[in-house]
């Protein structure tokens, strides 16, 4: 017998019975994203290997570590998407979608990033993005982080995530910033963890995001990057919080908080929960006003976020907070022989008449008892029965989930349809 193929690890698949909850959360992202007029963009899942490059950082551990990237039969050298926002702006810029102009764009697909797969972190994952060009000032800094505020007030967890903020300010304030926290942490570079080490000469602004007790013990007496912020970006800063201190949405400051891509500037969020141990971060966004000249257009501002639907998805499941799904409305059986060559095209007729209704028609011969047996263990919630006698047709309705309800009998299909129309 031959060996059976499985999914390579950290790439799952999304079973029939996982996917009404995907469904569902990705309806409220869809809605909530058209409320507030942003407008779908999709981007090609594999792309020039220099678009995230330039546009993450060499020496992210995105770049160094967890891209997959291969050559093509061309020597061209390709990458499978780790993150939307590059991909959205070399599309803006490839367009002509961005100079001069203002856009509010959506994404939800798929990437891919070669790191060790746990619970709601996978080597294949699903997220949603939000970027809006064109608008420099705190307002629409504000307005992402209201939508998404919105997402979690739909979904039932505000209660269960937080909002932190910081600002990376000026790319000339980041730069002495740099310095000093570099000077600073030489002096204790013998105390470091081995990442921090190595991450003093290539992106010392990850040392802030540490996991290690020990370094974070010791950066508590390090210099505070709000200590270098310059004054327009503390007014950036300072409108930010009072637009969302006037809509109502608490926040934290959070000084370490420095994201792991290179291209953000000023604003900097993310909204993290408890609920979900070590894998806290549910959203994640902020400003990258270089990334558009960077990758090629023309000085545009830019402030966005992303979220992973994986992870959404467990942390609405750990609140059963995922509404409750059913296959079928109706299963439609033969009644006898005569009406085996009938019940498709009785399908179709309800179909017409009720295209939201959820149909199940059973296959093969089997006696009338053993068919509504199935019936009373599928998930519907009606049980059709077609009778051919001599050419006319007659059908009979039955409630399966409430026993007290007795078939409902007629020789009109039109009757049945009125019922089913009326929820009875």
């Amino acid at each position: 017998m031959a060996k059976t193929i499985q999914a390579i690890r950290g790439m799952n698949d999304i079973l029939p019975s996982q996917t009404p909850a995907w469904q569902y959360v990705e309806g409220v992202i869809r809605n909530t994203a058209a409320a507030y007029s942003y407008q779908e963009i999709r981007m090609p899942v594999v792309e020039s290997t220099d678009l995230f490059k330039r546009s993450i950082g060499e020496v992210t551990d995105i770049v160094e570590k967890e891209m997959y990237t291969f050559d093509d039969r061309n020597g061209d050298s390709l990458t499978l998407r780790p993150e939307g926002t590059a991909s959205c702006v070399r599309a803006g810029n490839e367009h002509g979608l961005l100079y001069n102009q203002t856009q509010r764009l959506w994404y939800m697909g798929t990437m891919f990033r070669h790191e060790r797969p746990q619970k709601g972190r996978y080597r294949q994952f699903h997220q949603f993005g939000i970027e809006a060009f064109g608008m420099d000032g705190p307002d629409i800094d504000a307005e992402v982080i209201l939508l998404s505020a919105r997402l979690w007030q739909a979904f039932g967890i505000r209660d269960q995530v937080q909002l932190q903020l910081n600002s990376l300010a000026s790319n000339e304030a980041r730069a002495n910033y740099r310095v000093a926290l570099r000077d600073f942490l030489r002096a204790h570079e013998a105390q470091l963890d081995e990442d921090s080490k190595r991450r003093l000469d290539t992106n010392v602004l990850r040392v802030l995001d540490s996991k290690s007790p020990e370094t974070q013990a010791i950066l508590a007496d390090a210099p505070k990057l709000s200590e270098y912020w310059d004054d327009e970006s503390r007014a950036h800063f300072d409108g930010l919080c009072q637009r969302l201190d006037a809509a109502g949405i608490d926040y934290v400051l959070n000084e370490k908080l420095v994201r792991g891509l290179d291209y953000y500037n000023r604003t900097v969020f993310e909204w993290v929960t408890t609920e979900l141990g070590s894998q806290g971060t549910v959203c994640a966004g902020g400003r990258y006003d270089g990334l558009v000249e960077q990758l090629g257009g023309k000085p545009t501002p830019a402030v966005g976020f992303a979220m992973g639907i994986e992870r959404l998805v467990l942390l609405l499941e750990t609140q059963g907070l995922i509404p409750a799904t059913q296959s079928s409305d109706l299963y439609l059986i033969a009644g006898n022989d005569d009406a085996e060559l009938n019940v498709l095209t009785v399908a179709e007729q309800l179909r017409d008449a009720l295209p939201t209704l959820r149909i199940q028609v059973h296959s093969g011969s089997q006696a009338l008892k053993k068919k509504l047996a199935k019936a009373d263990k599928s998930d519907a919630t009606y049980a059709l029965v077609v009778m051919n006698d001599n050419g006319e047709l007659s059908y009979q309705l039955k409630h399966l989930r409430e026993r007290e309800i007795e078939y409902s009998t007629t020789s009109a299909l039109s009757a049945i349809i009125e019922q089913l129309g009326n929820g009875k």
